[in-house]
């Protein structure tokens, strides 16, 4: 059997110790960003199924307690959780330490800074990973681009040593370093769509921490939960009719 005198194989065995290198990171890269895409897609799935039992089965709870251990998880894997602890906490703290410099606001705006501060350390949980993620999208392309023009620097160095100039002596080596260049693409095209995808799905999640947060804030100042917004007509006001 006759090897294929061309081909990756043959890339590699020709390449030097910069042509090597250039193929280990772009495996690392992909490696790394298919374990961050695939991470972040457990995880929101994992918290889109917190989002449902934090929307419905929360608030059908009998007290308050009962409805953080329907939650379930811990509050660093469970943003919902997380809201729901840090509001009572943050609750019983301005009732008990009402002394304090705190003191001086009143309950909604203690509980609005406090469910504000939950949900950016939300937000940062939530983006670990993504911005390592964008440079390998950006940066891939570059390295195999750099490992084509490298391994085309090579070659003609390899040419003109020999002194061979026929088509198939250049073909061929400058063939092989232009896998380079199509292996950056495969790294980054994946990269660049996983953080698209995971960067929408994490906006969506954001806004039902939000609304959940929201919920809670409502709960706790007026003793009811937010569930629709008042649609008021205006023409069917007395007081208006009688204004104008």
């Amino acid at each position: 059997m006759v090897d294929n005198p061309y081909g990756i194989e043959h890339f590699w065995q020709q390449g030097d110790v910069i042509t090597h290198t250039v193929a280990i990171i772009l495996i690392s890269m992909s490696v790394i960003s298919w374990f961050i895409i695939l991470l972040k897609a457990w995880q929101l799935l994992w918290l889109r199924r917190c989002a449902e039992v934090a929307e419905t089965r929360f608030w059908h709870s009998k007290d308050f307690e009962e409805g953080v251990a329907l939650l379930g998880g811990h509050k660093l894997n469970n943003p919902f959780r997380a809201l729901a602890e840090d509001s009572v906490n943050s609750a019983l703290h301005h009732e008990q330490n009402r002394e304090d410099l705190h003191g001086a606001l009143n309950m909604n705006e203690w509980l609005t800074s406090c469910l504000r501060r939950s949900t950016d350390n939300i937000a940062n949980r939530l983006q670990r990973g993504l911005p390592f993620l964008a440079s390998i999208g950006s940066t891939a392309p570059f390295v195999g681009l750099f490992g084509t023009v490298w391994g085309i620097y090579h070659a003609l160095i390899g040419i003109g040593a020999t002194g061979q100039t026929s088509i198939d002596r250049i073909a061929g080596p400058i063939g092989e370093a232009l896998i380079m260049t199509a292996f950056g693409l495969v790294v980054a095209i994946p990269a660049v769509l996983g953080y698209n995808a995971l960067i929408r799905a994490q906006k969506a999640m954001l806004v039902r921490t939000h609304n959940f947060a929201h919920d809670l804030h409502a709960y706790f100042v007026t003793g009811k939960r937010v569930t629709q917004k008042a649609v008021v007509n205006l023409r069917a006001t007395p007081a208006l009719k009688d204004a104008s």
